[in-house]
């Protein structure tokens, strides 16, 4: 058992327990003697006080204290990692007007306006079942020493490449969509265009709705985002008519990269996007050595329609847009007869709205048309003038991230010369995300 008279001098001090008797002494002295003393002895117990209180402080704040480096580690944010996706099976039946597409055309898989078939002799039916639209995507974020995050995103799917076939095991290799990092207000890697707007896409059971009237496209860029403002330097390329018509000519001779620029305004009733695109198409070979500019405007949005439902929107002109819009049906610029380029105008949009019937029911009704100004002595007749579709879906999902969907497509396509050709589709789908 602790010693309470230890205790009370650990705590207090010695000369505390003396002061009876230095008390009792001081009463032989004289009265001025005495007050010294008690003035003394009240200093000093004042000053053990003072000692004993400064002893608890450190004591607590050493329990306390931790090294810098393990306070640091546990403040900082952990880094995160996920995977995600989704599996989609989606079957179709085509009806051509004048005739059909080869096995394993990418017009089969999902809609491209410059691939209906024109002038053919008869008819045509393809029937086609694949689940190369299925898609994996891995994000990450990271916290640096300075405390910043980086990002990444790496998406692929199975869509487009060689290396596949139908005859026994369907086997398809896979691509790089997107493949990017943001650091701060920057993004660096291939990613969406920032002349496009994303979330002005309609919904469909197609791969893609409306791609004869919309911008679209992915590539490498280096992008700046500070509050509603984009820009972005994107990867150049020019898709090039010969003179007099013919087979596409891709030049890869750009000595700058194409410039964008965009302003999107957010909004309870939803959004729009103004963005612009600036570029130069440049063409070099032996005998050619030229270039000509490029300017694109676009107009995109979606707006909200009473508590679920909404209309998209997307329009876009200008002069030598070419790959940017309607999957490149029309290209950038054509040649004249002395080897110079001359940009090649096209205005296109797509509406589309979307009606929620009940929890699980909604349907999109989607129109979408492509207007290009060719100058016909200089591509021909053979090139196209127009193009337009029309898609009408039914889409249930049961639960959430699972979805099975019927939707119609009809398109169109009209040459300089005139000719036309038309296709219907009846698709299907079966998709469910993770």
């Amino acid at each position: 058992m602790t010693n309470p008279i230890k205790k009370l001098t650990k705590t207090i001090g010695a000369p505390l327990l003396f002061l009876p008797v230095l008390f009792t002494t001081s009463l032989t002295a004289s009265a001025e003697t005495v007050d010294e003393r008690i003035s003394k002895l009240e200093l000093l117990v004042k000053q053990l006080k003072q000692e004993v209180n400064r002893e608890k402080q450190a004591k607590s704040e050493k329990q306390h204290q931790q090294p810098a480096s393990l306070k640091k580690l546990k403040t900082k944010p952990q880094n995160s990692y996920s995977f995600g996706g989704f599996i989609k099976a989606t079957a179709s039946i085509t009806d051509y007007s004048d005739g059909d597409l080869a096995s394993g055309s990418a017009g089969r898989d999902f809609y491209i306006p410059a691939t209906i078939p024109v002038g053919g002799q008869s008819e045509g039916e393809d029937f086609d079942f694949s689940a190369k639209e299925t898609r994996i995507n891995f994000k990450s974020k990271h916290y640096l020493d300075n405390g910043e995050a980086i990002t990444t995103n790496i998406e692929m799917d199975f869509l487009l490449p060689p290396g596949g076939n139908e005859r026994v095991s369907n086997s398809y290799n896979p691509r790089m969509r997107h493949a990017y990092f943001t650091y701060g207000n920057w993004l660096f890697g291939q990613t969406w265009s920032t002349f496009q707007d994303v979330g002005a896409l309609p919904e469909s059971v197609d791969f893609l709705a409306a791609s004869d009237g919309i911008v679209f496209e992915r590539q490498p860029m280096v992008r700046y985002t500070k509050g509603p403002w984009q820009f972005a330097l994107e990867n150049p390329e020019t898709t090039i008519t010969p003179f007099g018509g013919g087979g596409r000519i891709v030049a890869d001779d750009n000595g700058t990269p194409d410039i964008v620029a965009r302003y999107n305004h957010r909004a309870n009733w939803g959004h729009i996007s103004l963005a612009a695109l600036f570029r130069e198409l440049a063409y070099d070979t032996g005998s050619i050595d030229n270039s000509t500019s490029s300017t694109g405007f676009s107009l995109t949005g979606k707006l909200k329609v009473g508590s679920k439902d909404d209309i998209r929107f997307n329009f876009a002109s200008g002069s030598g847009m070419g790959r940017y819009v309607g999957l490149n049906t029309a290209n950038s610029a054509v040649l004249d007869a002395n080897g110079d380029l001359e940009a090649i105008d096209s205005t296109l949009g797509a509406v589309a709205y979307r009606h929620f019937w009940n929890a699980q029911w909604r349907s999109n009704f989607v129109f979408s048309a492509m207007s290009i100004d060719n100058d016909v002595n200089l591509t021909g007749v053979g090139v196209t003038e127009s193009v337009e579709s029309f898609q009408v879906n039914l889409l249930f999902s049961p639960v959430k991230k699972l979805t099975f969907g019927v939707g119609v497509l009809s398109a169109e396509r009209e040459l300089e010369s005139g000719l036309d050709g038309d296709f219907r589709r009846l698709m299907f789908s079966a998709k469910y995300g993770f």
